[in-house]
């Protein structure tokens, strides 16, 4: 009988751990969404939870498209500093493609991105993803395609950035400096 008792003992204790791990996790971080040319799934909460996240939604054949090299030049300069950028494209403003590898071509081979991106998603309304949905309550809606989210490490958007802030932008990259600074 004692025996079944300790047994059950480390049952116990991951049952009851699980609650509080997902007590850790922001509302923003919650669920996963599809990557991008992939049949994976990004858990949202596992991969960024605790990190200064840029998140933009994007468009394949948006005139703002070739903001992605500067995008890819912030994961570059502030990786190391565990900045994370996740790229959300979406046919909300209808200048997405209808096909993820389409997608894949303009983000990885026209662009060379190597941050994160998922499939795309509905970032506006009703249909929107969950991620979108609080960015919206946080903050508001995306207006246009690469409209730009800075969040904190505990994952509180901090400023949001019209298309028509350039990665490169001052503003911008004082805000990012200011996530990476935060404490988790």
């Amino acid at each position: 009988m004692m025996l079944k008792r300790w047994m059950a003992m480390p049952v116990l204790l991951l049952a009851c751990a699980g609650p509080v791990w997902a007590a850790q996790c922001p509302p923003l971080l919650e669920g996963s969404l599809p990557k991008l040319r992939s049949k994976e799934s990004i858990d949202l909460c596992q991969r960024f939870a605790g990190k200064p996240l840029v998140i933009v939604n994007t468009a394949s054949f948006c005139g703002f498209a070739p903001q992605f090299k500067g995008l890819e030049a912030l994961n570059q300069r502030y990786k190391d500093q565990g900045l994370e950028l996740i790229g959300v494209p979406s046919d909300d403003f209808k200048q997405e493609a209808k096909d993820g590898e389409e997608t894949a071509k303009v983000c990885y081979v026209n662009y060379g991105v190597t941050f994160t991106m998922t499939n795309p998603q509905k970032v506006r309304g009703a249909d929107a993803v969950h991620l979108f949905k609080v960015l919206a309550e946080q903050s508001s809606a995306p207006k246009w395609n690469f409209y730009k989210y800075v969040v904190d490490r505990q994952g509180n958007v901090i400023a949001n950035f019209s298309s028509l802030t350039k990665p490169d932008s001052p503003e911008l990259i004082e805000v990012i400096e200011q996530a990476i600074a935060s404490k988790p």
